[in-house]
């Protein structure tokens, strides 16, 4: 990505995303000055991170959260003398990225489910007993009363059309800063 590129897709991150960040912080924070610093560095961290992000594996939204919340854990490492960090953020911490992992889910599953719409019956249902039930596909073929190779056949058709389905989303632009 060439620089002038990436000052475009910060201009637009920050369009987008500095009032949200700032509400954010300023609800886990209780200084109205340190808010403001915590958001310009988040967003000092978001250029610096720009080039490094990849839209396969997290929302541009779900990025820039991230770094918003793990911006205000470090405030609250780096003034652990005078402030204290409050239950909800410790509760985060321990909690291994429990809301990041939510929002990613909830994206990723709402994508997911419009990809599963896309195939046929036959082929939802084997996709679903593969990968959510976690049925081989030889237990699937008795269960479908199938033979092995339209099962296997179907599971990648299926797969198949599933990517095409997320290559387009991606070459559409739905996974990427812009």
């Amino acid at each position: 990505m060439d620089k002038r590129q990436l000052i475009m897709d910060l201009e637009s991150v920050y369009n987008e995303y500095h009032s949200k960040v700032l509400s954010y912080v300023r609800g886990k924070v209780n200084n109205s000055e340190d808010a403001e610093d915590i958001t310009a560095d988040v967003f000092l961290k978001i250029q610096k991170k720009l080039e490094d992000y990849d839209e396969e594996k997290a929302a541009v939204s779900t990025w820039v959260y991230t770094i918003a919340r793990n911006s205000v854990i470090d405030f609250y490492r780096c003034n652990r003398t005078t402030d204290e960090l409050p239950d909800e953020l410790s509760d985060e911490l321990a909690s291994e990225d429990e809301t990041d992992s939510s929002l990613l889910r909830r994206e990723t599953l709402q994508e997911l489910g419009d990809a599963l719409k896309k195939l046929s019956a036959e082929e939802r249902s084997i996709i679903i007993l593969h990968y959510y039930d976690g049925l081989s596909l030889t237990e699937i073929q008795k269960k479908m009363g199938l033979s092995y190779g339209q099962v296997k056949l179907r599971h990648n058709s299926a797969l198949k059309e599933m990517r095409k389905f997320f290559s387009k989303k991606a070459a559409d632009g739905k996974f990427s800063i812009l």
